[in-house]
């Protein structure tokens, strides 16, 4: 697999997606929790992130929260592997950004060290100063302002943000305060379309959107979101592009229809001896010596 982008001969690089940007173009982002998604992905996206999300889709968990840095480095390090031409954005799960300046570093490094080209954190001004210390250890920091899922409990639930004038002003502050921490992207994330679309056309860096109408600079969708592979509710904000649970189910009922009647495998899904060998096998018998063994 070729590991340039189509759009400049050149792996997805920060300066790339500025200019990108600056010219219009609509960034594109899904994420990868495994080497085939991430295969399936690459070509096509401009990034990829591992997203703490892994938490709901793969692992079974109700939310974020118990997502860990362990986790968080086992799903990064199947991803790398793949050495994606996207720009790789990992994930900063719950508590891994929030009790030290030395845990933040240690952590948003040990993903650069695995193959991550920038980190994801969430949170407004609260947290610059942990960006400010990770841009300043040359981590690249994509921010998330809005529906930020670590903090479901003290939101409530996951509800859009920033419907109040005085949440929506805030939203804009942070998301200033967010770039001159040194982010070089901001996540957008359940907001109502116009203020998503003020925060854009304010701010010089890259936003991209999810829940937040069409005035980002991009859009993120997870995986399994757009190719239908979740069972259950999907939010408003999903566009499904394939019933992708459906399909996979229906191809396994057919192979294990196959294997109950007979038909798999077949000659053409088995392998045969070399010529000779088969009157040998054919005249075998269990020599005393064998049943005694038994």
């Amino acid at each position: 697999m070729s590991h340039t982008s189509e759009a400049t001969g050149e792996r997805v690089t920060l300066p790339g997606l500025q200019r990108w940007k600056e010219g219009g173009r609509r960034l594109v982002m899904t994420t990868a929790y495994d080497a085939v998604t991430a295969r399936i992905a690459d070509p096509i996206v401009d990034m990829i992130l591992v997203g703490d999300s892994v938490g709901n889709v793969c692992l079974g968990f109700d939310n974020t929260l118990p997502v860990s840095i362990a986790m968080m480095n086992h799903h990064l390090e199947a991803v790398a592997r793949v050495k994606p031409r996207a720009l790789l954005v990992a994930d900063m799960p719950f508590l891994s950004f929030h009790l030290s300046t030395e845990d933040t570093i240690r952590n948003g490094g040990g993903f650069l060290q695995r193959g991550a080209d920038a980190v994801k954190l969430e949170g407004g001004a609260k947290r610059v100063e942990m960006i400010r210390a990770l841009v300043e250890c040359e981590i690249p920091v994509m921010g998330h302002l809005g529906l930020t899922p670590q903090s479901v409990n003290a939101m409530g639930g996951f509800k859009v943000q920033g419907r109040k004038a005085d949440d929506a002003l805030r939203l804009l502050d942070d998301a200033h305060r967010l770039q001159e921490a040194g982010c070089f992207a901001l996540v957008l994330e359940g907001i109502p379309a116009e203020l998503a679309a003020r925060a854009t056309e304010t701010l010089t860096i890259p936003t991209v959107g999810i829940g937040a109408g069409p005035g980002c600079s991009g859009q993120v969708l997870v995986f399994h979101d757009v190719l239908g592979l979740i069972e259950g509710h999907v939010p408003r904000f999903v566009r499904t592009y394939a019933d992708g649970f459906r399909v996979l189910q229906e191809a396994l009922s057919r192979w294990v229809a196959d294997v109950r009647d007979g038909t798999f495998p077949a000659p053409q899904e088995s392998y045969g001896l070399p010529e000779g060998i088969g009157e040998t096998i054919a005249n075998w018998a269990p020599s005393n010596r064998t049943r005694c063994e038994a």
